[in-house]
């Protein structure tokens, strides 16, 4: 008995040894989180004392800084882009006038200029020639005739007081002269015919400017009504036939000035609106304009070009393109209003300008407009505006 009770009692001893362990780590743990959390507020407290406090305030009241401008209203050239292609704005295909024949020599090459009448091609002409000097021929018999016949009449007439020459013979006579003179004259107008003829062997060219084609040889066979042997263009000029939509169309006239840009060249060429299509093709809604341009071996027609025509002149804002943004509805700026806060403003565009995009509604021309990093903005933020000086 005396031995279980000690057993017990030992026991005892060694777990209220063990619970009073427990507690000094306890309260331990306890004193350390007490000292950091009141270190973490002296800390905090410090903070706030050496300024601290401050800069967060600071931070909380920062705005950011924006560049703004105020862009007013000025006179814009609203501009219509167009493609098309050239031609030359009188184009005229030259033939055989005449009867044809062989061709002998041509005279000019493509690309070369002429001058009006001036000899193209010249076909083989040994038979007309021929017949030229056998109206020729003809032609002085008849005079003879033509001769002979006067002065018989002159003699009689002589005669006609002497009583040798009757007035019958007097008419005949004079009949017999005038035969003679009129078959005189009829030799000479077949005379002038055949060399006629002759001469629109030649081909020439009905009008100066500039050969275009060239479809005849020498040694070829050409008779008349033939396809064309040769194409000018009338005084070198040309034109670009320029497409353009139903709307545009209607707001142009004759004597727009355009500018046309060949494709492959940097040169543009001054022109003017000469004639507006007076139909619509059903299937694209489009029509051309003809805008005509001076002679200039650079204009190549059937070539592409671009132009750009000067439809009105409107009053519109100007803005750089970094002012304007877009989104599915549409374009927008901002535009610093009361208080300095961002105002989103729905813009219609316009021309491309040579000091930016035309802003043609929207803007009265009197708001301050954010120039720059309009993305990084929100409608109703506060902002902190700067004018840009004229200079920039």
């Amino acid at each position: 008995m005396n031995y279980e009770t000690n057993v017990k009692y030992d026991t005892m001893l060694a777990d209220q040894a063990l619970d009073e362990e427990t507690r000094r780590k306890r309260r331990r743990l306890l004193l350390i989180v007490g000292a950091i959390v009141l270190l973490a507020v002296i800390a905090m407290v410090a903070y706030r004392m050496t300024g601290g406090g401050a800069a967060t305030e600071a931070e909380g009241e920062q705005v950011p800084l924006v560049t703004v401008a105020t862009p007013g209203q000025e006179a814009v050239t609203r501009l219509a882009n167009a493609t098309g292609s050239l031609a030359a704005r009188v184009d005229m295909p030259v033939g055989v006038v005449g009867e044809g024949g062989r061709v002998l020599a041509v005279h000019v090459q493509p690309g070369d200029w002429v001058g009006k009448g001036q000899i193209l091609a010249t076909i083989e002409r040994s038979l007309q020639s021929q017949q030229i000097a056998q109206l020729a021929a003809q032609v002085d018999v008849n005079r003879a005739d033509a001769r002979l016949a006067q002065n018989n009449l002159d003699r009689a007439r002589a005669l006609v007081a002497d009583g040798f020459v009757s007035k019958a013979d007097i008419d005949q006579k004079t009949a017999t002269r005038d035969a003679a003179v009129a078959r005189v004259n009829v030799a000479i107008a077949q005379l002038n015919q055949m060399r006629a003829q002759v001469g629109r062997l030649d081909i020439r060219a009905p009008e100066g400017g500039l050969v275009l084609t060239r479809a005849v040889e020498p040694g070829q066979i050409v008779s008349g009504g033939a396809t064309s042997l040769f194409r000018i263009a009338k005084g070198g000029e040309m034109e670009m036939r320029a497409m353009l939509s139903e709307s545009e169309l209607a707001q142009l006239r004759v004597g727009t000035a355009a500018k046309v840009t060949p494709v492959g060249l940097t040169q543009s060429f001054e022109g003017t609106v000469w004639q507006i299509s007076p139909v619509i093709d059903q299937t694209n809604r489009q029509g051309f304009a003809k805008i005509a341009l001076p002679a200039n071996q650079a204009l190549r027609p059937g070539g592409f070009a671009s132009a750009q025509i000067a439809m009105d002149q409107v009053s519109a804002s100007v803005l750089p393109e970094s002012a304007v943004q877009s989104d599915n509805q549409g374009a927008y700026v901002y535009v610093v209003g009361k208080d300095n806060k961002i105002e989103r403003r729905n813009v219609t565009t316009g021309a491309v300008t040579a000091g930016g995009l035309a802003i043609t509604k929207g803007l009265n021309g009197k708001e301050r407009v954010v120039l720059f990093a309009g993305g990084f903005l929100n409608p109703g933020e506060t902002v902190k505006p700067k004018l840009q000086s004229s200079g920039s």
